[in-house]
Formats: structure tokens, C-alpha cells, sequence
């Protein structure tokens, strides 16, 4: 169904069935979207399996929706790339640049440093 496969805001809650724990992973990651998801379960060792499988930027365990400005925000597929909030959230607005100095005398394939 579209409502399942789709990122819904707003008061509305999927509800669908499933049987084994491979199962359940194989719907929650049949979209096209990933912001975030939720496990709820007593069993922490299966909690701990399924949101290393779950394609989605957000997952909480046992919980649903408490933000933290520490922790990094997005999502993964069509739910957005990069990170807000936390130090991940500055990597957004960093420039990386490499900067490679040869300190050699020695040639180096064709290249050699220029004699000061």
C-alpha cells in the first residue's frame, strides 16, 4: 500500500503484521525513505540486531521521538543527506582541503622539488 512505502507527517499510524524478525526488517526497509524508525521489544540482543538493519538515519529502541541536540539528525534514501545537530551538524558547513607538500630531494617519477 502507498501509505505503508511512503513518509507520512502527520497523525497517522501503519499498522502491519509480520512473523519472523527477518521479515519485519524486509518491510520496514521496502521504501524509498529513511528518516526514522522505532523497536520495541524486551529483548535488548534482537533490538540491537534489527537497528543495525534498518535503513533509516534515526532509530530508537524501547522509545519514540525524544531528540537530543548532541545527537546527530537526518536520514537516509529520499529522507535527506548530511547531518543536523551535534558536531556532525558542522561538518555541513566546513570546507575540507588537502594540501600535499613533497619534502623530498630525491626525484619522485618524473617529478623532483624545485632547488630553493
Amino acid at each position: 500500500m502507498q501509505i505503508w512505502r511512503e513518509e507520512i507527517f502527520g497523525p497517522v499510524l501503519c499498522l502491519k503484521t509480520f512473523t519472523t524478525e527477518h521479515e519485519a526488517i524486509k518491510l520496514a526497509n521496502d521504501t524509498h525513505y529513511g528518516l526514522a524508525g522505532a523497536v520495541l521489544s524486551m529483548d535488548l540482543e534482537r533490538c540491537k540486531r534489527i537497528t543495525e538493519e534498518i535503513q533509516a538515519g534515526i532509530t530508537w529502541v524501547n522509545c519514540s521521538q525524544p531528540c537530543f541536540l548532541q545527537a546527530p539528525w537526518g536520514g537516509r534514501k529520499n529522507s535527506g543527506f548530511g547531518r543536523d545537530l551535534g558536531e556532525w551538524g558542522l561538518n555541513n558547513f566546513l570546507n575540507v582541503k588537502q594540501v600535499t607538500e613533497y619534502v623530498s630531494d630525491d626525484q619522485w617519477g618524473w617529478y623532483h622539488r624545485p632547488k630553493l
